[in-house]
């Protein structure tokens, strides 16, 4: 498997207007904060966009939080015969480097990065696991599960947490904003 090409964040920002920014986070990470343009497309739907992402003209950069489902949704884009350049980095890189983010208004609700949520969820279950483990010494393999799925996490770069979270209301797109989308990329 090979590693997608990948653009720095000054990189990208001098070639921003010639490219089609797909930013693959949950919408709630999008609204969140978004590099200017972007579009969003979530991971688990970019199956669904291959068709219309096939037909962009000019380059297509893909962008996650840190740049690890970019790279994936860039290896699932590649086997449909899709080439896209992926975000070093991502928009916490991107950030970093100083270039701005694209937020919504003031007083609209966002919901937590997928990095937040993991770590809120894996902590929360960690330390249930040891309180529950006072009652009956079972309950810390809780605890023992959510570490070896930690490291599991961090060796292969996937996260299967991030994945379940994924798919709380909260964190889905509604399917109108999936064909909104999907028509925007099209008209570019």
């Amino acid at each position: 498997m090979t590693t997608p090409s990948a653009l720095d964040a000054d990189e990208a920002r001098a070639r921003l207007p010639q490219l089609t920014v797909i930013d693959v986070r949950t919408p709630g990470e999008f609204a969140a904060g978004h590099l200017p343009g972007a579009l969003n497309i979530p991971l688990d739907q970019i199956g669904r966009a291959v068709p219309t992402l096939r037909e962009v003209r000019g380059e297509l950069l893909v962008v996650c939080a840190s740049g690890a489902r970019s790279e994936n949704a860039c290896r699932v884009l590649a086997e449909h015969g899709v080439r896209a350049l992926t975000l070093t980095g991502g928009t916490q890189g991107w950030a970093e480097g100083g270039h701005e983010l694209h937020r919504p208004a003031p007083g609209t609700r966002t919901t937590w990065s997928m990095e937040r949520q993991v770590r809120l969820t894996a902590g929360g279950l960690v330390l249930a696991g040891l309180g529950l483990g006072l009652l009956h010494p079972a309950w810390q393999l809780v605890s023992a599960g959510i570490a070896g799925g930690l490291v599991f996490s961090a060796l292969t770069n996937t996260c299967g947490m991030a994945a379940l979270l994924a798919k709380l209301p909260h964190n889905r797109p509604r399917p109108a904003d999936l064909d909104a989308t999907l028509a925007a990329v099209a008209r570019r």
